[in-house]
């Protein structure tokens, strides 16, 4: 069965739905609103950081993306390494024929392509310079996909300055051709809990766009507890106030066909949170504000919210009790995390104990579903 998988990963029948993509500095210079130009993006090279990425450079909310650190799949730095230059990072990261090249080196069919500067741009404490970044990112992302759209799936991003100006935003995200809608973990208005914001949900509905957090969105300078590697186990903790915030505050209840992709947070935490969930409704709904649910919590969850993955033993293992239709497999290249260019390997060895059907549905189906992805099985 092994070597049936393998031959068929060789046609590239694999779809990732977290990947992303390296923004050169002239994706904000050259598309930013005027009155926001000389507070653009830009690339420098940092000591200890490689290709660096500052974003509001000197303003209010600059913060860098390390590109030389964190756009290194598939690479091993040291602690005392500089970092990757520009000409050194993956090219398919900024090139669209590059990025075919490296997919069909992973055995890829297609991404779901996220950004990078702008995940590290959802934080920044200035609505408007946002709504600025990120208009001139959807610009950019719609003509980089649209050199193969089959395979380059884009997702655009709104501020959230207001709920009727998301509306207006996502509507303009589907006029582009974008198949999704990342948004920010904290919005302008109230939180999204709030029924002002029904019509972005109904709009998203309507447009057929799954609207996504990604992790490391969701605002705060530091979100963890000694040293910096515990801050990389609480990464998720953000996205799993949104996933509870969305259930118990009864946004799946007022909008049954919403759907939220919960991204590069992993999948094996998902069983006991779901029990936590219930158990805890259960048991206080009567004195607890609560949104009034007609189902229990989990079954919003495992109806509305996609989780995406790249190599969580835990969620192949515990397979049974997770909604393996609501699953979806990613190689989050070209970052650190990224499984490329060993996936079928990694994938072999993690999907051993997975029937055909719940493979193909977690490393394909699902995500060619959700976003309307033509792929040959």
């Amino acid at each position: 069965m092994r070597t049936g998988r393998r031959e068929r990963a060789e046609f590239g029948d694999y779809v990732s739905a977290d990947s992303h993509v390296t923004e050169p500095a002239e994706v904000y210079s050259e598309r930013i609103a005027r009155e926001f130009r000389e507070r653009a993006p830009v690339l420098r090279h940092l000591p200890g950081q490689g290709a660096t990425i500052v974003i509001d450079p000197g303003g209010p909310g600059e913060a860098q993306v390390a590109f030389g650190r964190i756009a290194a799949a598939g690479r091993v730095l040291g602690e005392d390494d500089d970092g990757w230059s520009w000409e050194e990072l993956h090219p398919g990261g900024y090139d669209p024929a590059a990025r075919i090249a490296e997919q069909d080196r992973d055995g890829i069919a297609a991404e779901v392509i996220y950004p990078s500067v702008g995940m590290m741009l959802c934080n920044h404490p200035e609505l408007d310079y946002k709504k600025a970044c990120f208009d001139a990112y959807n610009a950019w992302i719609a003509e980089w996909c649209a050199y193969a759209p089959e395979r380059l799936v884009g997702l655009g991003q709104t501020a959230v300055r207001t709920p009727e100006e998301a509306v207006a935003d996502v509507e303009r995200i589907a006029g582009l051709g974008l198949r999704g809608v990342m948004l920010a973990g904290v919005p302008g208005v109230e939180d999204y809990d709030s029924p002002v914001y029904d019509p972005l949900w109904d709009a998203v509905t309507d447009l057929g766009l799954p609207v996504s957090f990604h992790i490391l969105t969701a605002g705060g300078a530091k979100w963890w507890r000694g040293p910096n590697m515990n801050g990389f186990l609480g990464v998720i903790h953000a996205n799993q106030d949104i996933v509870g915030m969305f259930v118990l505050g009864g946004v799946f209840e007022r909008h049954p066909d919403l759907r939220l992709v919960c991204v590069e947070a992993d999948a094996g935490w998902a069983p006991h949170y779901m029990f936590r969930m219930d158990t805890l409704y259960e048991r206080h709904h009567t004195w607890v504000s609560t949104a009034g649910l007609s189902r229990r919590p989990s079954d919003y969850f495992r109806e509305n919210v996609y989780l995406t993955f790249q190599d969580d033993q835990i969620a192949f293992k515990t397979i049974d009790m997770l909604a393996v239709d609501r699953l979806m497999w990613a190689n989050d290249h070209p970052h650190s995390d990224a499984t490329w260019p060993r996936s079928q390997e990694i994938l072999d060895l993690n999907t051993s104990s997975l029937d055909d059907a719940q493979r193909s549905r977690i490393v394909r189906d699902n995500c060619a579903e959700l976003y309307g992805i033509t792929v040959d099985a």
